[in-house]
Formats: structure tokens, sequence, C-alpha cells
């Protein structure tokens, strides 16, 4: 029984990763990010400690067709036990809190559609700012206000390059990083399987990412992998920090 259990958990592997590879080509005409590969740093880079007033702005695309779709800006509003980030849009509005603690370590992401508060914590960046870093995260989260419901989530994180990024804010020494989150629980009931990705360069000297493209696909009772339906596939780029 234990062997057959792996064997499907490989398989299941496989078709997730065939299945990435797959949409990855069905989107390859849209552009990548080009940074400058530089190698590891030496010494490593130290992150910025945050400080109320800390602030970033970013220019959210649409990736398919290059949309501007919103402004929005971040700034640390409390520091303490926690870390306390507002952010609000242009177009959008207010809109959810992030909040860390420690630094670096995400006890509520706004990121996507649905706030996540995480149970145990998971980190914002990798932990080790250095290449080689890979490591996969298994945790539960609850959507804010509904505290009787949690849900499975798990995260692959791997730091990918070291590169020098330009983005309309300047150019940036960044780490990047790709997280995969295979299999997780939706808090829609109606979603069967799901999986979201993205890639993200993350600048120790801002204490923060300057650019962040993130996509997810997912799956109702009846539906194919070969036709997901398409989460939001946004592109995060920083246009002014202070």
């Amino acid at each position: 029984m234990a062997t057959h259990f792996i064997q499907v958990k490989q398989l299941r592997r496989l078709f997730f990763l065939t299945l990435s590879l797959f949409l990855v080509g069905c989107i390859s005409s849209q552009p990548f990010p080009q940074g400058v590969n530089v190698g590891q740093p030496i010494p490593q880079p130290t992150v910025r400690a945050p400080k109320v007033g800390q602030e970033w702005v970013y220019q959210v695309r649409n990736v398919f067709n290059q949309e501007v779709v919103d402004t929005v800006t971040e700034r640390v509003v409390s520091v303490g036990a926690e870390v306390r980030i507002s952010r609000s849009g242009v177009k959008t509005g207010s809109l959810p809190d992030e909040i860390q603690s420690p630094w670096g370590y995400l006890v509520q992401d706004p990121h996507w559609s649905t706030s996540q508060k995480f149970q145990p914590i998971i980190p914002a960046w990798p932990p080790q700012i250095q290449l080689g870093f890979n490591q996969f995260y298994k945790t539960s989260y609850q959507v804010p206000g509904y505290p009787d419901s949690s849900y499975y989530w798990g995260l692959g994180m791997t730091a990918v390059a070291w590169e020098q990024i330009q983005v309309p804010a300047g150019k940036f020494l960044a780490l990047r990083y790709h997280n995969e989150a295979p299999y997780f629980q939706s808090n829609d009931l109606f979603r069967v399987q799901n999986i979201r990705a993205e890639d993200v360069w993350f600048a120790p000297e801002i204490g923060r990412w300057v650019i962040r493209r993130s996509s997810g696909q997912y799956i109702t009772l009846g539906v194919s992998w070969f036709n997901p339906y398409w989460e939001d596939f946004y592109q995060w780029e920083l246009v002014s920090w202070k």
C-alpha cells in the first residue's frame, strides 16, 4: 500500500510538472523580465529592516495584453510585534493589509484574490538570501473574517539567480526566486484542483520585491487540465520607493 501511494504521488507530481511546462508554452509569447545574471554577491546582502513610513508603489499590468490595471501603494504603518503594511490602489481603493511577524514571515498575505492568514507562518522571501535555497512549506490558511474554516496550502520556494534588473524605479540587485503552490485547497469549494506559480525579483536594498509575476489555474468538476480556468495573470513593477 505504501509503495502504491508513493507511485501515485510521483505520478501526480509528474503530471503537474508536465502541465506547468504546457501552460508556459501556451504563453511563451508574453515578455518575461530579463535581468543580467551576476552570480552570488559577496558579502551576502542584508535585507533592509522595516520602519514606519517606508513605501513602495507598483504598476500592475495584465500579462496577456499589457494593460495597466492599477497602481498600488504599499506603506509600513506599524512596526513591533508585527509589521503591518497598508495597501491601496488608484482604481480599486483600499486593499487588505499585509502582516508579517517577524519581518520576512507572512501572517496575512493579501497578494492573491482572496487574502490568506497562515498558521503556521511561512516565509515572504527565501530565509537564506542565496543561491541553492530550495524548500517546500506545508501550512494551512484561513480567509480573514471566516475563522471557522481552514484550507491546505503548500508552497515550494526556490532561489534561481542573482540579477541586475531594470524597472521604472531604477536598477536593482535582486534575488530571483520561483514560488509554486500545487495541490492547494481553495476556499471556493467548486474548485476541485488548483495550482499557482510566480516569479519574484526581491531586492534586499529596499526590503521588498521590484517585480512579481503571478498566475494561477484551476479546474472544476467536468473540466480538464487541458482547458483550465485562469486566475488573473499580473505583473507588478516598482515605480517608486522610499
